[in-house]
Order: structure tokens, then C-alpha cells, then sequence
């Protein structure tokens, strides 16, 4: 399965019968874990969705941009943050990550699954190139895995709910990212790829696979 991962695709996404299940569920587990020992700052999430995880982080005390290049999504993301009473601490910007350029540089840059219409390793390098020196870039997208298909199965954000999964070039291995991240400037902190099974909304249990990077900017 091909996608262009282009703007009438993702606002057909968010428009159709998956929008419910990819809105759905908390933050993503490796958000929590990764996060837990950071001082509250700046953050951008990149391909932001439905807001799950950009609400969650501006409950935990972050100052939020919340980047999306679906109306749609980010329509239900300040629903959600207005139910979570964090409206305030959170700034939608409707924006095409492959060319868009943020004004700042944040204390925490991370995406969870988001697949803009650019390789998924040269997305990487942008979001990167937008961390504030002594800053966090926390990455989680799908693990390439050689005949495997992933099912992506966590019930939100860009993409998720698609049954065979990303196509190959969405998908990453961790050390193909830590490849891009120049030492001098870089200390990664972890670099993992993570197997869990998720209940999805309709109750059934998927397989998740995952690959993570943290890393700390110089």
C-alpha cells in the first residue's frame, strides 16, 4: 500500500470512519517513560494528531506547540484541550512539517508515528535541527522489521488503526536514526525497539512494534 502522506490524504483521514479510533486512548507509554525525568519547558509535538499526547505534556506542565498539517485533527485537538482545562498552555499551528519552519527551538521536540510527505529518516533530521541546545528530541515511529507487517494498533495520532501498517518507507530502524545524530552534538539516550501488544477500541489486541530514540542536544 502507497501513500503520498500529503494534505488531502491526512484531512481524508481525519475525515473518515478511522478518526474515532486514532482520537482515542492516553498518552503514549514511551512519552510518559521518556519525559518522567525532564524539567517542564518548551515543547513541540510534531504531527500532533488529535492532540492525546500535547494535551497530556501541557497537563504535566509544559508550554505546547501542537503542529499538525490536518484542519480536522487539530480541530479536535483544542476540543481536548479545552476539556482538559489546558487551553492556555497549548498553541495549534496547522502546518506541512516537510517544509514548515518553527519561529523557536524547544526544550523538547518528539513525534509519535507521524509520516509527512518526506522520507521518514530526513523528517527525523528536521525535527532535530529544532531542539534548543540542552534539549530533548524523543522520537517514536514504527519499526522496519523485514517481512513483518505492522500493525500499528495504538488507537491515535497519524496513521494508527491501519491494519497491514505503514509502508516501508515510514517504517525505521533505531539504529539507522542514531546514525543521524552527529555525536559531537548529539548524546543519545536511548535507542530502543520496543514489541507490546495494545487493546484498539473495538477490544481487540494488536501488536505494536516500535522504535524509540532519545536524545540530548549539546
Amino acid at each position: 500500500m502507497t501513500h503520498a502522506f500529503d494534505k488531502d490524504y491526512w484531512e481524508g483521514v481525519w475525515r473518515g470512519d478511522r478518526a474515532l479510533a486514532m482520537a482515542a486512548g492516553g498518552p503514549h507509554p514511551h512519552l510518559v517513560a521518556g519525559t518522567r525525568d525532564l524539567e517542564p519547558g518548551t515543547a513541540l509535538e510534531a504531527g500532533c494528531g488529535a492532540g492525546v499526547e500535547a494535551v497530556w505534556l501541557a497537563g504535566a506542565g509544559w508550554r505546547v506547540t501542537g503542529a499538525d498539517i490536518a484542519a480536522d485533527a487539530l480541530a479536535r485537538a483544542a476540543e481536548r484541550a479545552d476539556a482538559a482545562g489546558v487551553a492556555d498552555r497549548v498553541r495549534w499551528v496547522e502546518a506541512d512539517l516537510s517544509v514548515w519552519e518553527p519561529e523557536e527551538r524547544f526544550d523538547l521536540v518528539t513525534t509519535h508515528y507521524a509520516h509527512p510527505a518526506t522520507p521518514q529518516l530526513d523528517f527525523y533530521d528536521r525535527l532535530a535541527s529544532w531542539v534548543a541546545p540542552g534539549g530533548t528530541l524523543l522520537l517514536v515511529g514504527h519499526l522496519h522489521d523485514e517481512g513483518h507487517q505492522h500493525g500499528s494498533g495504538h488507537g491515535h495520532g497519524h496513521g494508527h488503526g491501519e491494519e497491514a501498517g505503514p509502508p516501508a518507507e515510514a517504517s525505521v530502524r533505531a539504529a539507522d536514526v542514531v546514525a543521524r545524530l552527529d555525536p559531537a552534538r548529539w548524546e543519545v539516550v536511548t535507542a530502543t525497539e520496543s514489541r507490546r501488544t495494545v487493546t484498539v477500541p473495538d477490544g481487540r489486541e494488536v501488536a505494536v512494534h516500535d522504535a524509540v530514540v532519545r536524545a540530548r542536544r549539546r
